[in-house]
């Protein structure tokens, strides 16, 4: 993983740091309808947890779409690519936003990630040559300051695993996090591994500006057995504690490195699985030689800022690269631990969130579901986790 230069790692640490803001609102989260589970039908394992998850998830049956391609590789040719990708796009139902990947292997698509060429198309401009930038995503930070001609991606994510058993064990906790609030560290660790350790550049701006999330920045000989880990970013080829380290559920993990990304077979750095076996519920890897550009890579501060604003996990983390075109997306996309919901008892209608930085939330009131909802008011939201009786009286409540 040969070094940027000084002006260029400054220049795209510039970039993100301002890019890092406050959220002015929550977006509404990707929902178990919207997502499609992609199941590889030559492969047993990929069935079983491509069907356990539609299940557990309640996701339509609809939305279930059996293809079938070599499992016994890590890489797809353009031809196989574009050839899947066209029988998948005939049998998607109407309001398709994500895509979950049941399997393993494959892992790439010819100079791609599996999961950017489902979400981008087959598309060269997010390769590069000799460790060069790529094109960037629309999703990135939210798609602030990004032009409406660039395409929007459907993010994708492997349902992925080294047995079955991980793979549903991975789907239990995400389910698990769902609205938790976990009361646990983000951490932000320092390694003495100049190449991979770019993104301790970052680590005190983040730590300042998302003030809803409690973060460490330990060294790595500090970090090991830790017990409340809902974050865990890190650069090395293999990080030596992990299996002293105990993952709350929804947390994701990822360290920098050259090919974390090259989930099995991969001697001589540490595969991005080894997160999910030591108990995340996330990770992220590139395939090919990246470099050590930043914006390959997750930006720890936008993704555990949309994550404490209630987004999944698959928005937020794909929200967090720049530049995903040859990265991998592991983990269990509908986790979302820091949801904000409404509840309602014998005192009245009580809101329940976490933010990452405090804000303000619209209050819409209707006689039912049904609507029609008007306004209501508006609610402060304090940084962190919070609970709070809402001053209204209605039949149904809705907060955004």
């Amino acid at each position: 993983m040969p070094k940027l230069t000084v002006f260029l790692r400054c220049l795209l640490l510039a970039l993100l740091l301002a890019l890092l803001l406050p959220l002015a609102e929550v977006a509404r989260a990707l929902g178990p309808g919207e997502l499609a589970v992609i199941v590889n039908v030559s492969d047993p394992a990929s069935v079983d947890a491509g069907t356990y998850y539609r299940i557990r998830r309640g996701i339509p049956e609809a939305n279930l779409i059996e293809v079938r391609l070599p499992h016994d590789r890590a890489a797809l040719t353009r031809a196989e690519f574009e050839a899947l990708q066209a029988e998948v796009e005939q049998k998607l139902p109407s309001g398709i936003q994500a895509f979950a990947l049941a399997w393993t292997k494959p892992w790439r698509a010819g100079c791609m990630s599996i999961t950017s060429a489902f979400a981008f198309g087959y598309d060269e401009r997010f390769c590069s040559d000799s460790c060069g930038p790529t094109q960037t995503s629309r999703m990135f930070n939210g798609g602030r300051a990004m032009s409406e001609d660039m395409p929007m991606p459907r993010p994708a994510m492997l349902l992925a695993g080294e047995s079955v058993e991980q793979v549903r064990q991975l789907i239990d906790r995400g389910i698990a996090s769902d609205y938790s609030y976990p009361k646990g560290s983000v951490y932000l660790v320092r390694t003495e591994d100049s190449a991979r350790n770019v993104r301790a550049g970052m680590f005190d701006e983040i730590v300042q500006q998302v003030r809803g999330l409690h973060f460490e920045t330990p060294t790595a000989a500090e970090a090991g057995g830790r017990r409340d880990v809902i974050g865990y970013f890190t650069g090395a080829v293999r990080v030596p504690a992990i299996d002293t380290l105990t993952f709350l559920p929804g947390a994701p993990a990822d360290h920098l490195t050259s090919f974390g990304g090259q989930l099995t077979g991969n001697r001589t750095q540490m595969s991005a699985l080894e997160w999910l076996r030591a108990g995340a519920t996330g990770s992220y890897g590139t395939v090919v030689e990246p470099c050590n550009h930043l914006g390959k890579f997750p930006h720890p501060g936008i993704l555990m800022t949309y994550y404490a604003e209630g987004e999944t996990l698959i928005e937020a983390y794909w929200k967090s690269v720049a530049w995903p075109g040859e990265g991998v997306f592991v983990g269990e996309p509908l986790a979302r631990p820091f949801g904000m919901r409404t509840t309602r008892d014998d005192k009245g209608w009580w809101l329940e969130s976490h933010s990452a930085a405090g804000r303000r939330a619209v209050v819409e009131v209707a006689p039912s579901v049904v609507g029609p909802y008007r306004l209501a008011g508006t609610v402060q939201i304090p940084a962190g986790h919070g609970r709070q009786r809402l001053k209204v009286e209605a039949g149904a409540v809705r907060v955004r």
